[in-house]
């Protein structure tokens, strides 16, 4: 194997509480003796690239310390209604949408175009104040604003044309833009005269193709590997692995546990349940650090 590297971490997507998840997770195997910060290779998608983002500038202790501590989520509505996407949707109305679009597109690639092309649509009803306000709440979320020395790749997609976009700290985007684009979801976020939607539509959730050629890669998937796309597509997280596996790559995945399910998915934007969603993922991350260190190291 040609390899560009040694080590390589894949942060998946999977809204608020698959953030906190991650850091729990990264938190534990820290805690357990396995330091996964300091890998040759970062990649961040979604709610992963917030987690990318936070790791490069704080300690995993101090980050899940602050998740524990948040003053919790105030509201008169019901629980429900707090699940939504970071513009407001419901997130039961974004999964429709997304549904609907990923059954009619023949490929991945004009799926890709037919989300971009949705989201502009939502674009041009808004009032044009979002992606200032989205971009001031990303900024909120990590100390360190400089992309940090290691290689962290950020993934996005282009909304205008529907074409899969990875930045780093080559690209000439502040790692803040960078992350508030990966993250983008129901409505683009404008980049100069580029406007993007989430990483996460590149391929999977995870994007794990992008350590092709890195010896040792740690999966970490807040949706467990699950994907809306058709199989046949060849784009879900257990093709991908068995592809980096087919070209010598040595690949370890963690999941949620089955007990913390329930914490994902149509749950994924309530922040109410981030502290229980770090301190499963601090579990697992403790009780899988011993095995994980001969693996990484």
């Amino acid at each position: 194997m040609s390899s560009r590297g040694e080590q390589a971490l894949i942060l998946g997507g999977g809204g608020s509480t698959g953030n906190a998840w991650l850091i729990g997770v990264i938190a534990g195997l820290f805690d357990g003796g396995l330091d996964v910060t300091r890998a040759d290779l970062t990649v961040g998608t979604s709610a992963g690239s917030t987690a990318a983002a936070q790791i490069a500038g704080e300690s995993p202790a101090d980050l899940l310390e602050t998740i524990l501590a948040a003053v919790p989520v105030q509201g008169s509505g019901s629980l429900a209604s707090r699940r939504r996407t970071n513009v407001g949707m419901p997130v039961s109305d974004q999964l429709e949408r997304m549904t609907k679009i990923i059954a009619s597109a023949p490929d991945i690639s004009e799926m890709r175009r037919r989300m971009g092309a949705a989201a502009l649509d939502r674009d041009a009803e808004s009032d044009g104040t979002w992606p200032a306000r989205w971009r001031a709440t990303v900024a909120t979320r990590f100390t360190q604003k400089r992309w940090p020395e290691r290689k962290v790749l950020i993934t996005a997609v282009d909304a205008q044309t529907g074409e899969p976009v990875v930045f780093d700290r080559t690209s000439g985007v502040d790692l803040v833009d960078a992350v508030a684009a990966s993250c983008s979801s129901g409505l683009p976020y404008r980049i100069g005269e580029h406007q993007y939607i989430d990483g996460g539509y590149r391929s999977n959730a995870e994007n794990a193709d992008l350590a092709t050629g890195y010896q040792r890669i740690l999966v970490l998937s807040p949706f467990g590997g699950r994907s809306l796309m058709p199989k046949e597509w060849g784009v879900h997280l257990a093709t991908q692995i068995e592809e980096l596996r087919e070209q010598g790559s040595e690949v370890e995945t963690i999941f949620p546990d089955a007990d913390a399910e329930h914490l994902f998915g149509a749950n994924a934007m309530d922040l109410s349940l981030r502290p229980a969603a770090a301190q499963a993922g601090h579990r697992q991350g403790v009780a899988l650090a011993s095995g994980l260190s001969v693996f990484w190291r």
